[in-house]
């Protein structure tokens, strides 16, 4: 298992290809794109053996067998963790169907699907994603809890 930094370009305010740091396991390889992790928790919480924000590598692929790992990572809202199972071992993560979108308290488009997203890095693959909903967010067009949606209670209208 490795962690290292699969820069496939440098991240910059005007495109270029996001950073990506990846995590390499026997069955398994984990991606994580800083920039795009709103911290839902759900890798930690579902699998703290693999996901620990208090070690470095803060991701071990291998401490779980590979589709439990697929699992929780297809769980993450944002689509911030990506999962490639090694050849022979599992599948691609499939997109939800039918695509749905989800309106947050906050504005943020929650969406699951088979999707193309067109941003600073030009027209992504993705089966979800966490969308900008206020037009604040410095990582179009993901949010990045920059705007109205880092309030610190996103389920209560009123207190936004």
């Amino acid at each position: 298992m490795t962690e290292g930094t699969a820069e496939q370009g440098t991240e910059s305010p005007t495109g270029g290809k996001p950073r990506l740091k990846e995590y390499d396991g026997e069955g398994i390889t984990v991606t994580f794109e800083p920039r795009r992790c709103l911290h839902a928790a759900e890798c930690v919480h579902g699998l703290p053996e693999v996901f620990d924000l208090s070690r470095r590598p803060w991701v071990l692929p291998d401490a779980a067998v590979p589709e439990r790992v697929a699992e929780v990572i297809r769980r993450c809202p944002s689509g911030a963790l990506q999962y490639h199972p090694a050849a022979g071992v599992g599948a691609e993560e499939a997109p939800d169907v039918p695509t749905t979108v989800r309106r947050k308290p906050s504005g943020q488009l929650m969406v699951r699907g088979d999707l193309l997203v067109a941003g600073e890095q030009g027209v992504r693959h993705e089966t979800r994603a966490l969308l900008c909903g206020c037009g604040a967010s410095a990582n179009q067009p993901y949010c990045d809890h920059s705007g109205p949606c880092a309030e610190p209670d996103d389920d209560v209208a009123e207190e936004r």
